[in-house]
């Protein structure tokens, strides 16, 4: 039996979670990636098989709201956003919990305004050594209450092993975001680390690796991206890779491929273990899940995405990713972005900016056919958005089935 965690009740859904139970009670192994429909009559949603809180998000929202209730009366910080997903920020700070540090690592609060009786949470995608350090110093134990997701922890060990083995570690990972930053951190403790972003990186980076870049090449194009004292020439003989857990993990197997013939053209196939670290077991498979489902359900097919989450959540823009390549696509971070069935606001994860489209949903389509919305959300969205959307967009439908009668069979499922 999977762990249960203690979730406050105001983010679960009446109705997803429904959906939910019934796919774990009849696919308990997961093979099953269809997506499940709910058939409303002139509209129709198809869902994820796997999407929304995963283990390491459900395991960050209990220890913190636990350090809540646990502390009456002591003030309580987060080092930065405990997940990217505004809505439970936004609960922790009403509740009296203050950010020490915006996500970029801006510091908001002086850790010299701390005292040894304050109690910080660190976020789910862990911290760097350097602010353990700075916490400790200060009387703060900074993993009394520690959130950092376990699949994260699992890098930080595999990297530092292969560290000790004499390898040198690549992170496919965005430089500066929170995971990255850690576990960038944690890796340089015990061996070179060098950051890359995409594939297009990674063949740079192969290019040094086979001897047809040079060395000035590297410290140009990786600017800032390398650990302190990095030589090419010698800590690129040996490396593994890791990742970000939220990056696209078909990516990341890309990039480790592209990385392994490098080493095989430079040192023969014969000599690749000597090379070549096994990293494959530091893959997050809630990521993965998420990611696999998403494309079961873009293969189904529809008229449009709709994808719900924080607007800073990695995972959740590579979903996004996923469902542009066949689908008009609108990420949106609830259903108040969802102005009518003409208005609709959403982030471009292109620009980084919210635009508005209109005429994004076909409301009055030919009397033969519904509509089909395909529906999925990050690993940080909690459930109770995901209804939200639902009975927004049914709102601007006539004669659409009731809730009951659509969740009927789901229910019947977990009797």
């Amino acid at each position: 039996m999977p762990r249960e965690f203690d979730v406050p009740l105001f983010y679960r859904s009446p109705v997803i979670s429904v959906v939910k139970k019934a796919r774990r009670l009849t696919d308990p192994r997961k093979r099953d990636l269809s997506p499940a429909v709910l058939d409303f009559g002139p509209v129709r949603f198809k869902i994820a098989r796997h999407f929304g809180f995963c283990y390491g998000v459900e395991n960050a929202i209990e220890i913190a709201y636990r350090a809540l209730s646990e502390n009456p009366g002591v003030r309580i910080f987060l080092l930065s956003e405990m997940i990217h997903n505004p809505h439970v920020n936004a609960d922790l700070q009403q509740r009296g919990v203050q950010f020490l540090c915006e996500t970029s690592g801006k510091q908001l609060i002086p850790f010299d305004e701390l005292t040894p009786a304050d109690i910080v949470i660190v976020p789910a995608f862990g911290t760097t050594l350097e602010v353990e350090a700075e916490l400790s110093r200060r009387g703060i134990e900074p993993y009394a209450y520690n959130t950092t997701c376990p699949f994260v922890e699992k890098v930080w060990k595999k990297s530092q092993e292969i560290g000790r083995a004499d390898y040198t570690v690549v992170v496919h990972g965005k430089r500066y975001h929170e995971e990255t930053r850690a576990t960038f951190s944690h890796s340089k403790a015990e061996a070179p680390v060098v950051v890359v972003l995409n594939l297009e990186e990674a063949k740079k980076l192969a290019k040094v690796i086979r001897g047809e870049s040079s060395r000035e090449f590297f410290f140009d194009y990786f600017a800032d991206r390398y650990s302190p004292g990095f030589e090419p020439d010698r800590d690129l003989k040996r490396i593994g890779v890791v990742n970000q857990t939220t990056m696209l993990a078909t990516e990341t197997q890309a990039i480790a491929d592209l990385l392994r013939s490098a080493m095989i053209d430079r040192y023969g196939e014969e000599h690749i273990d000597a090379h070549f670290a096994d990293t494959k077991d530091t893959l997050c498979y809630a990521t993965k899940e998420n990611q696999d489902a998403t494309l079961a359900l873009i293969d189904d097919g529809g008229d449009l995405a709709l994808v719900v989450g924080g607007y800073n959540s990695s995972n959740t823009s590579h979903l996004v990713e996923l469902c542009e390549r066949k689908l008009p696509t609108y990420f949106v971070c609830d259903a108040d972005e969802m102005r009518s069935p003409t208005s609709i606001r959403h982030l471009d994860i292109h620009t980084k900016t919210v635009r508005e489209t209109v005429d994004w949903l076909p409301i009055n389509p030919p009397r033969s056919r519904l509509v089909d919305i395909v529906l999925t959300a990050g690993a940080s969205c909690p459930d109770a958005l995901l209804d939200e959307v639902m009975r927004k967009v049914l709102s601007w439908f006539s004669e659409t089935r009731s809730m009951d009668a659509v969740l009927a069979p789901y229910r019947q499922s977990t009797n």
